[in-house]
């Protein structure tokens, strides 16, 4: 099955997408990382700014290490940014900040989407670690049944890659209205904040597109898309 013609070629759909969408991040948001906001306003004070505004309390803003690895987590109500967006002053660490605060609106706010995606964790979990692998199994051992499960659990896994598109895009879609709504970012500054946070997007429109791939192989594979 590894050498199978059709799964190369989907590995390699999935390849090219992913590599596509880095470069754009990276590009997109090298760009704008030594270009400072008119404001002046680090990552943090963005961040603590929205939230003061929109009156969200009990959301702590603090720093974490890596590339990139700014994320919420509504389990503790924790605001992460990574160094260069937590003390940065550019136009990059304006727009990861706001976004960030975009899930801890989303989380005052009750979004649907953001409350499925948290009940989905334990699905995606299972389906990512045993998925795949029960699959595989029930194809080589021929047992549909067995392969079914398999393509079941792998299935939530991608649903909660899918039910995460709406979540990101409706985060972006918050931080650039409340940039420009409390005066942190204007004119070109809004141009360069747009074009990082939908740089970002397409990261996770990739990981979406290769994982349907995947999972309709794997449901071919398994019989279930032919009698």
């Amino acid at each position: 099955m590894i050498f199978d013609p059709l799964y190369l070629i989907i590995l390699g759909v999935g390849f090219l997408l992913s590599m596509g969408a880095q470069i754009w991040v990276k590009s997109a948001v090298n760009k704008w990382i030594d270009v400072p906001t008119s404001r002046n306003m680090t990552g943090r004070q963005v961040a603590q700014a929205i939230l003061t505004n929109r009156g969200i309390q009990g959301v702590t803003i603090e720093p974490v290490q890596g590339h990139l690895s700014d994320h919420y987590d509504p389990s503790t109500k924790t605001l992460r940014l990574s160094e260069k967006i937590f003390n940065g002053r550019s136009v990059t660490a304006a727009g990861i900040a706001a976004h960030e605060v975009g899930h801890a609106i989303q989380h005052q706010d009750g979004y649907a989407f953001m409350k499925l995606r948290q009940k989905m964790v334990p699905v995606a979990n299972i389906g990512t670690s045993l998925g795949l692998w029960i699959t595989i199994a029930g194809i080589i051992i021929g047992i549909t049944q067995l392969a079914t499960v398999g393509v079941i659990l792998f299935g939530g896994a991608v649903a909660f890659t899918l039910v995460t598109l709406p979540v990101e895009f409706d985060a972006s879609s918050r931080a650039k209205k409340v940039l420009i709504g409390q005066g942190i970012v204007t004119g070109e500054e809004a141009r360069g904040v747009s074009q990082v946070l939908n740089a970002a997007a397409a990261t996770y429109v990739a990981a979406a597109v290769t994982a349907v791939l995947q999972l309709l192989y794997w449901a071919y594979r398994a019989g279930l898309l032919r009698r």
